[in-house]
């Protein structure tokens, strides 16, 4: 079973059209960006369906003016916008309550992701994102939807022993929240290369009495070099040791990944299982916005046609 779908080129007047499971599969996926990356953006529309939503990752460092002045031009542009909440970066209560005012006044933000942040030492108060959702602010402001993390290869900034009982202990604690909070929830995972081991992770939280949607973290179209970048920065094992070995053959260095195949075995059991708990993709564009929205557009047929194109 290949891991790491390569480019192919299509045989002269042959045409490779996506299949409706993976037309299926696309509808609704959601994306990543950064106030930097997403300056490199002329217009959204051109590029996304409408009602995407848009994910803002917070960095470390980066000013809250920016990311609200990122989410304000989005949100105008038509798109739902969902901003990172890492804990670790949020100094006290007063500081969140803070941020929401503030996306909620000029931007219009009504979700979340709700993470422990990548940084060690925490900056204040909060080290995890349960305590950001106990102290009831995201209620309180009228949150329609509350995201959190999910790691189909396991955390080790969470079990450092490999293990995963921290993790499902986190999970299983969120999962009652969703029971008491008016916003739906959902999981936003870290990406992943191969089907297999995700799809045995999404039964594995359903037998455990999880039952939250589960919005799946995909590698967008990039260079391998880039991939493994990002693999070992975000902490992804099992996949960056395939990462590494696909690194080894140099004809294959060069070649650009995208995530062709693994997309296909998860719609494919996405068809044949339709109340499998994985709802939508999520796309990391580690290869650039631009590169990451266009191969949606080539593969995911009208549910992943650009707002300008639709309505153009």
């Amino acid at each position: 079973m290949a891991l790491l779908n390569f480019r192919r080129k299509p045989t002269e007047g042959q045409a490779m059209p996506a299949s409706p499971a993976l037309q299926a599969f696309l509808k609704g996926y959601s994306i990543e960006v950064m106030p930097r990356t997403a300056e490199k953006v002329e217009d959204f529309r051109d590029l996304l369906p409408e009602g995407t939503r848009v994910y803002i990752a917070h960095i470390d460092g980066t000013p809250i003016e920016d990311m609200v002045a990122t989410a304000k031009r989005i949100n105008a542009e038509g798109f739902e916008v969902m901003p990172h909440f890492p804990a670790r970066i949020i100094k006290d209560e007063a500081t969140l309550a803070d941020w929401i005012a503030r996306y909620q006044g000029e931007a219009n933000v009504k979700q979340a992701l709700l993470l422990a942040g990548g940084v060690e030492k925490p900056h204040g108060d909060f080290h995890c994102s349960m305590q950001l959702l106990e102290t009831g602010l995201f209620d309180k402001a009228g949150f329609t939807q509350l995201n959190v993390a999910g790691h189909p290869e396991g955390n080790k900034d969470i079990d450092p022993d490999g293990s995963r009982k921290n993790v499902m202990e986190a999970l299983l604690w969120k999962q009652k929240f969703s029971e008491r909070t008016d916003a739906k929830m959902a999981l936003a995972t870290q990406f992943a290369f191969e089907a297999a081991p995700i799809i045995k992770w999404a039964d594995g939280l359903k037998e455990a009495g999880i039952d939250l949607p589960i919005h799946i973290g995909i590698a967008g179209p990039a260079k391998l070099q880039t991939l493994i970048k990002f693999a070992i920065a975000c902490g992804v094992g099992p996949s960056l040791k395939v990462l590494q070995k696909r690194a080894m053959d140099v004809t294959k260095l060069l070649l650009p990944y995208e995530p062709t195949d693994v997309l296909n075995e998860l719609a494919n059991h996405k068809a044949a299982n339709p109340d499998f708990n994985i709802t939508q993709v999520h796309f990391f564009p580690l290869g650039g916005i631009k590169t990451n929205a266009n191969w949606a557009i080539e593969n995911g047929g009208e549910n992943t046609a650009p707002v300008n194109l639709t309505k153009g």
